[in-house]
């Protein structure tokens, strides 16, 4: 069983995007991939895992899609000229042009503007991850009934309003990229978001990685994986309990990761077409080159966010800049910034947070456990919840 999960998370996407390109049906080529790994269950573990066993899949799927679809004319005719086109077991994801090339077709018909969000995520866990509808459901909380209802609903837009399964030409590409940068970028934030979904931020690594590799002259790229290799700090933040970044063992980071982070960064310094991924990458770049807390050099950090803010001029940006700049010029001037975005995060947990902090670093105790308190009836996870009511009660008892 293991070995057959480790397949499909593996040869999933790139079996689903190349019989979408061979038949022209979304709809089929997945039913065709799940009846293949149906198979797969049944044969492999007395046969044993082929040595390719994406081109397998691959194989098994479109020799169910031909029997399907040989049940009308249409059916027949498509049928016959897929089969003149000789076999695909030697397909690699990894080596084969073709393969890739539908990936990428797959991922940017997943993440169509025409779409919704929403269902831009969903269907991009679903049919480039290859994570099942359970585990789609479950990473973003809701009903596994209802998470099958957005995908068949995607799947029907994408048939119904005719998108086409292509990569976009080079004039649109930058629009069509950065909604594509987005979905994965939110696929990764849903995995830190709450316990027993981390897999999901390695599959959206895994997923920025691949994008990466068929796209490698776009720096925006490069910056959310640059981005998203801050992950290497997961181990000293906690997962059951919120570890703050100045109280973190930075010797449980990821020096691999961090480094592999690092360099992506220094490319995209030396393209210099920074966009807001790489702003971003460059900033935590900076956090993780400290090797204690009071070594960050924030002035260049506040120096990025002066640029990102430029580019992505929202209430979070602020945010996170005003926090840089309370370690730079002091919590008064941080906290006269973050109370000036109090009309656009109100409802924002880790506003209050911020505010909490500066609060109780200028000595106003009882506002600061007022703040710490609100944050954590706003917090979604119950990791921040709870500690975000153990600075309040803390504050409150002294």
């Amino acid at each position: 069983m293991d070995d057959v999960e480790r397949a499909f998370r593996v040869a999933h996407g790139p079996a689903v995007a190349t019989l979408t390109r061979l038949f022209g049906d979304l709809g089929l080529a997945e039913d065709a991939v799940q009846d293949a790994f149906v198979t797969a269950l049944d044969r492999w573990p007395r046969d044993g895992v082929p040595d390719n066993p994406a081109g397998w899949i691959v194989t098994t799927a479109r020799h169910r899609a031909i029997d399907v679809v040989r049940r009308n004319r249409r059916g027949r005719e498509l049928a016959a000229e897929i089969g003149r086109d000789g076999p695909t077991a030697a397909a690699d994801p990894e080596t084969s042009e073709p393969m890739r090339d539908d990936q990428l077709r797959l991922i940017f018909t997943c993440c169509h503007p025409a779409l919704r969000v929403e269902h831009q995520v969903a269907l991009t866990l679903r049919l480039v991850a290859g994570l099942t509808p359970a585990e789609v459901a479950s990473a973003f909380l809701v009903g596994e009934e209802t998470m099958a209802k957005r995908l068949v609903r995607a799947k029907f837009k994408i048939k119904a309003a005719r998108i086409p399964y292509r990569v976009p030409d080079d004039a649109e590409l930058p629009g069509r990229l950065r909604a594509v940068l987005e979905v994965l970028y939110l696929a990764y934030n849903a995995g830190a978001d709450g316990a027993g979904r981390h897999d999901l931020r390695a599959e959206a690594v895994r997923l920025t990685r691949l994008l990466a590799a068929l796209l490698p002259d776009e720096p925006e790229v490069a910056g959310l994986l640059a981005l998203m290799l801050s992950d290497a700090r997961l181990p000293a933040r906690g997962r059951e309990d919120v570890v703050l970044l100045r109280d973190q063992d930075r010797s449980r980071w990821d020096g691999a990761l961090i480094a592999e982070g690092q360099a992506l960064v220094l490319d995209c310094l030396r393209r210099r077409r920074l966009g807001p991924f790489q702003l971003q990458a460059a900033i935590q770049a900076l956090h993780c080159a400290a090797s204690r807390y009071e070594e960050t050099d924030w002035a260049a950090i506040v120096r990025f966010y002066d640029r990102l803010i430029a580019v992505m001029p929202t209430p979070v940006v602020a945010l996170n800049r005003a926090v840089a700049v309370a370690e730079v010029q002091g919590a008064v001037e941080g906290l006269r910034l973050l109370d000036e975005l109090g009309s656009e995060l109100a409802g924002y947990h880790l506003w209050h947070a911020a505010r909490g902090s500066l609060l109780r670093r200028l000595g106003r105790r009882t506002e600061a456990a007022a703040a710490y308190e609100r944050a954590a009836e706003l917090a979604r996870s119950e990791p921040e919840r709870r500690f975000l009511r153990g600075q309040s009660e803390t504050l409150r008892r002294r």
